[in-house]
């Protein structure tokens, strides 16, 4: 049974521009079923040192770290775990006794998923060149991906990952689709997004699997016309979930056990995420 909330409960917390309940029933769950004394809070900030000046005086266990956050942070914490540092994107902070670590799980789930998903690397296009687009190239790039066009209208940080990937870049779609389409974007995502499709209808028709990061909502409009289509789909809800079990980890020292994870998953994103990591 879990302890009650007292002076000695470790508090975890999330930092994102937009900020939702599902991390926070997730973790918050397997505190429960693992019966330790922690709690999670999700936030958002308008003055993010402030903020991470907040996750080192007062002792935060650990925070993820979401759009738009991922490359701000990185001049304010003490130190990058190798991966966050190739990377150049943080989206976890742990607090060691006031000095502060940046990992990427975002790139451990993405590439679990990638291997786990699809037998045979693929060619793709990627919208987007953010933060978490840039541990998707780099997971894509590990997981043996070798054909690949970053799609981004930001010239200067489209090229820039393009370039360090070995992957080609252009600002806007190309006339043909490709077999992977991956979008690591906002649009789809709760808010001014929600309706927008990441994808054309023709696009999703000529792929072979599409591949949406977005996990407000799991279902967005491009992963609802890649199933109408009859794609294989793989959702954000998946990578959310996986990566938050890494970050569990790097939290409490534990790694839960898959039917803990599994009972988290239904609790915090339903059936469809959790029977979706079960494949």
């Amino acid at each position: 049974m879990k302890p009650p909330i007292g002076r000695d409960t470790k508090l975890c917390m999330s930092l994102s521009g937009r900020p939702g309940n599902a991390g926070s029933r997730l973790h918050n769950r397997l505190y429960e079923i693992l019966g330790l004394d922690y709690v999670y809070k999700s936030f958002s900030t308008t003055d993010l040192p402030a903020a991470v000046g907040g996750i080192r005086a007062l002792g935060i266990r650990g925070c993820a770290i979401s759009m738009p956050f991922k490359e701000a942070v990185i001049p304010l914490i003490d130190a990058l775990e190798p991966s966050a540092r190739v990377i150049d994107s943080v989206n976890t902070i742990v607090n060691d006794d006031g000095r502060l670590t940046g990992y990427n799980t975002d790139y451990v789930a993405v590439r679990d998923l990638l291997e786990r998903r699809i037998a045979t690397p693929l060619p793709f296009l990627l919208r987007g060149s953010g933060g978490m687009a840039k541990a998707v190239v780099a997971a894509l790039r590990d997981a043996g991906f070798a054909e690949g066009c970053i799609v981004a209208r930001n010239e200067a940080a489209g090229r820039a990952l393009a370039e360090q990937y070995g992957y080609a870049w252009r600002a806007e779609l190309p006339r043909e689709s490709a077999p992977l389409l991956v979008n690591v974007t906002p649009l789809g995502m709760e808010g001014a997004d929600a309706d927008a499709l990441a994808f054309p209808l023709e696009y999703i028709a000529g792929c072979a699997v599409a591949f949406d990061v977005v996990a407000q909502p799991v279902e967005t409009p491009f992963v609802r016309a890649a199933r109408d289509a009859g794609k294989p789909v793989i959702s954000g809800g998946e990578v959310i979930v996986l990566q938050a079990v890494e970050q569990f980890l790097l939290y409490t020292g534990i790694r839960p056990p898959a039917e803990a994870v599994r009972e988290a998953t239904l609790f915090a994103h339903g059936a469809a995420v959790a029977d979706s990591l079960a494949g």
